[in-house]
């Protein structure tokens, strides 16, 4: 199984498409469960988690040495994640706190927000949208049509299943797959999703 391993982690890191497809096909809802297990069933962290997993699993690959199998090496990748998403929860819940409470900040933030964005955010918005845009084009398969019917033109899952012709949870895990696929070829511009996406 190690040999498996380490012969999926060399077409990885060759940029073989379809090494990402197998990747991605063997580890994500076996990682999704596994998070899923350790955050009492919130389904919608265990996904970002295994997401998260995958994606920072693709940029550490040079240094997977195959000593324990690729699954016992992303599930250690996934408790770290799942340790750092909990940590930004509470410190976001921490900083809610702080700004509910303070009357002063509240008034000030009001102030300074604006319907018309300044000319450098719109540059901002123009750039990041060209490089969504040619990202979205470059996905493998559907990749980027489910990602364009789900977020631009606001279509429902069960919309998306139509289209495609299958079920609802067949497209639900298409939907994370593209989801995942889209983080990952940012990664690999060298783009945070965090940044492109505020």
């Amino acid at each position: 199984m190690q040999q498996d391993d380490r012969a999926l982690v060399a077409r990885l890191l060759a940029g073989e498409d379809n090494a990402f497809r197998s990747f991605f096909d063997e580890y994500f809802d076996r990682l999704y469960r596994f998070a899923l297990s350790r955050i009492s069933g919130r389904a919608d962290l265990a996904e970002e988690a295994a997401q998260r997993t995958l994606c920072r699993a693709l940029r550490a690959l040079p240094q997977f040495r195959g000593d324990a199998s690729l699954f016992t090496w992303l599930a250690q990748i996934c408790r770290n994640e799942l340790a750092d998403m909990a940590e930004a929860e509470r410190r976001q819940d921490r900083r809610q706190e702080s700004i509910d409470a303070s009357e002063r900040a509240r008034h000030r933030a009001e102030s300074v927000a604006s319907d018309e964005p300044a000319p450098a955010e719109r540059a901002h918005a123009d750039d990041a949208a060209g490089i969504l845009r040619r990202t979205l084009d470059e996905l493998p398969g559907r990749y980027g049509d489910i990602l364009e019917w789900k977020y631009l033109e606001d279509w429902s899952v069960q919309q998306i299943a139509a289209r495609l012709g299958t079920s609802f949870e067949a497209a639900q895990s298409s939907l994370a797959r593209a989801r995942l696929a889209l983080r990952a070829a940012l990664a690999a511009r060298g783009v945070d999703w965090h940044e492109l996406l505020p």
